[in-house]
């Protein structure tokens, strides 16, 4: 005979309700930033540059969860748009730098106050406290899941 009152499986649970914050999340930051024009890994390589300076083209994929491959493509669509610039290393010709241009600088700093106010309402259903404490045990899961990924 069937259980009818499975024990729950508090992993998967967990799972569930991780993937269901971050797509409602995930929403309402997607809006905001479609709303001035840009995706999401638009406006992520923007925000990096931003806040770290210029950085090897190379390196931005990982730094925003980004393929290579999409770079390349992102960063053409940024530089049409007068956002950003490409330049060659002074010490390795090989090595190419994105750069935020000042249209792209002034365009951050006029939008990203916004953003950040959007994000800050939506995960307004915890307390401060809360928030830090699920960032921390957040922090942690995420580090144990990479040291296990073969």
């Amino acid at each position: 005979m069937a259980n009818d009152n499975p024990k729950p499986n508090v992993s998967l649970e967990l799972f569930i309700a991780l993937s269901r914050a971050t797509q409602w999340v995930n929403a309402h930051a997607d809006r905001d930033i479609r709303s001035n024009g840009l995706n999401r890994t638009e406006f992520g390589v923007l925000e990096l540059l931003y806040h770290r300076g210029p950085q090897p083209l190379q390196q931005i994929g990982e730094k925003v969860l980004m393929s290579s491959g999409n770079i390349t493509y992102v960063v053409d669509k940024l530089e049409k748009k007068d956002l950003v610039r490409r330049r060659a290393s002074t010490e390795d010709r090989r090595l190419i730098f994105a750069d935020l241009t000042d249209q792209g600088k002034q365009f951050v700093e006029n939008v990203f106050p916004g953003h950040q106010a959007v994000i800050e309402q939506a995960v307004d259903g915890l307390s401060s406290e809360e928030k830090q404490l699920a960032s921390k045990l957040l922090k942690k899961l995420g580090k144990f899941a990479q040291e296990h990924y073969k």
